[in-house]
């Protein structure tokens, strides 16, 4: 892989030249799933003088990393880091504690004091996608979990994630590695609903090297209705992407998008495609939280409920 700042341009051309097609094919291609950009646009980006940094280019470029044969998040992962605007140009990026968005922080930090952290800040999160199923008896079953990550020092070799699961837990709740890592220690609260763990890389990531991994967890087939599903970036995301798709059973009444940054939440109304899955992204988001809440057409899960309906990950 090339390091630096040449490592998108370079990335592009030898995708685009092993395809062989021309710009303006491609630009066809992306004009006819909906991202269309320039001839110039994708000259540019070759050529390094410009990168894609805005929601449509970025949409552009997953369509681009599909049509030239790479994996989503292939070409993302080298881009550099966009330049601010707005009152994000002044505004410094902090990075907050593991528990800080944790109800019960305390009990948070007692897993984490067992777990390897020393390596989490010297990760880049670059992209992150969470794609959740949500089973017939209105219970979060499965949620699977892709990161693009960059090395901001030599060495970098593990992650550790927390998440936060429907209550009563009953201690069946798995987390499984699926793409590039490893489980590692894992540590479990079941009376708070908590499971944490070292996602083991499957090799020493070089300083300004990107990883890609992938894990999922997996809750017990019996568990609470659910009416939330919540992402807790503790850093700085480039870009971040939540699905919840729904069974055909288990059909929400109305679903609704929100952040919570700097004290402040926003809301929005988002509905259902016709895959009954709903969608949320974000672009140079956190720390904060990021979730899609919903709710059930009856009275079978009141939203004043006495358990904790929701599935919570961890922190980014």
């Amino acid at each position: 892989m090339t390091n630096g700042q040449d490592a998108f341009p370079e990335a592009l051309r030898a995708a685009i030249d092993r395809r062989g097609m021309s710009l303006e094919r491609l630009c066809d291609r992306l004009r006819t799933m909906g991202t269309p950009v320039s001839t110039a646009t994708l000259s540019y980006w070759q050529s390094g003088r410009t990168q894609p940094e805005r929601a449509a280019s970025l949409a552009a470029l997953r369509n681009l990393e599909h049509i030239v044969g790479l994996a989503t998040g292939e070409l993302a992962g080298l881009l550099d880091p966009p330049k601010p605007r707005g009152r994000s140009a002044t505004r410094p990026h902090r990075t907050v504690v593991g528990s800080e968005f944790f109800p019960n922080a305390d009990r948070v930090e007692a897993l984490l004091r067992d777990l390897d952290l020393s390596r989490d800040t010297q990760l880049t999160r670059l992209s992150g996608h969470d794609r959740v199923l949500v089973g017939p008896n209105r219970a979060l079953h499965t949620w699977q979990s892709r990161q693009v990550l960059r090395a901001e020092e030599d060495g970098v070799d593990r992650l550790v994630v927390v998440h936060q699961l429907d209550l009563p837990c009953d201690g069946t709740e798995r987390i499984r590695a699926v793409r590039n890592c490893e489980v590692g220690r894992v540590k479990a609260d079941v009376e708070a609903g908590l499971l944490a763990a070292e996602m083991v890389f499957g090799r020493s990531v070089p300083k300004h090297e990107t990883i890609l991994i992938e894990h999922d967890v997996v809750a017990p087939s019996a568990g609470s209705p659910s009416t939330f599903f919540e992402r807790r970036c503790r850093t700085p995301v480039r870009e971040y992407l939540m699905e919840v798709r729904f069974d055909p059973g288990a059909l929400p009444a109305r679903c609704s998008l929100y952040t919570a940054a700097d004290g402040v939440e926003k809301v929005r109304p988002v509905g259902l495609d016709d895959d009954r899955t709903t969608h949320g992204l974000v672009l140079d988001f956190g720390p904060g939280r990021f979730g899609i809440r919903w709710e059930w057409p009856d009275a079978e899960c009141p939203e004043n409920a006495e358990v904790v309906a929701g599935f919570r990950g961890g922190p980014a």
